[in-house]
């Protein structure tokens, strides 16, 4: 096994799990303890894991968001509830901005159902997935891709967002904390608040499992949103509370 196919089969093998123990690695791949770890600092380097002591992690933390490609396998039922709910907002003949988030990216299959449509995407997994697509104009916004978003981000993307104009957002956050949407990457705010400021009607989709938690940022106050929607597993008390407050919150149930 080359150094290269060892690095890609560690990163699978964690991405799996969600974390692994140094230990586990060395008895898994049959290398030395400085190999693994040589291996584990070049994918910590690259923002594909997170070293933790004794251990490699691919799950988020506070300040941490995990990979992409971890991300997309967690809450997949909530995520396809929540996108069949919310590609009613869709609107044929609209333009609408979708984000680099695994919960939006659900509504990839339903967002072919409703053309002529033209989508605006910082998401290379999401563009990949649209492009060729009859009576659907793509439009694809530039920047720095960065591999643990699988996306576009940084000062290109923000400036071409900026020169837009769209009919709808459809976007996610990373935790959310009373009536806060938080995100863990300062860059990524900073493409998401430049995404709203585009937006005539703003979408929240969020899985229940990110409530009562928290990111580091500050993305926005979910009274921003015109509508939140979030999977039924949230708490009766958490729902109450947050249309007390003034959250235009539609819950949504995994058999709809």
């Amino acid at each position: 096994m080359t150094a290269d196919t060892r690095r890609e089969a560690i990163a699978a093998y964690v991405i799996e799990r969600g974390e692994a123990r140094i230990d586990d690695l060395v008895t898994e791949f049959g290398v030395s303890r400085m190999t693994i770890h040589r291996h584990v600092e070049d994918l910590a380097r690259q923002g594909v894991l997170r070293k933790l002591h004794g251990a490699v992690s691919a799950q988020p933390s506070g300040v941490y968001e995990s990979l992409f490609s971890f991300r997309k396998t967690r809450s997949l039922a909530a995520k396809a509830a929540l996108a069949r709910a919310a590609v009613g907002e869709i609107e044929p003949g609209s333009v609408i901005l979708i984000d680099d988030s695994t919960t939006v990216n659900a509504l990839a299959p339903h967002i072919t159902e409703v053309r002529p449509l033209t989508v605006v995407t910082n998401s290379l997994d999401l563009s990949e997935r649209l492009s060729g697509v009859d009576e659907l104009k793509l439009i694809c916004l530039g920047g720095e891709y960065h591999p643990t978003y699988h996306a576009f981000i940084g000062h290109l993307c923000e400036s071409a967002l900026s020169r837009l104009r769209v009919n709808l957002l459809i976007c996610s956050a990373s935790a959310i904390s009373g009536t806060s949407a938080m995100i863990q990457d300062p860059l990524v705010v900073r493409v998401k608040q430049a995404m709203m400021a585009s937006a005539v009607r703003k979408v929240l989709m969020v899985d229940s499992e990110k409530f009562d938690r928290v990111a580091l940022h500050l993305f926005a106050d979910l009274k921003e949103f015109d509508v939140v929607y979030v999977d039924d597993r949230l708490p009766v008390k958490t729902a109450d509370a947050l249309r007390a407050a003034g959250v235009s919150l539609k819950l949504v149930t995994e058999n709809d």
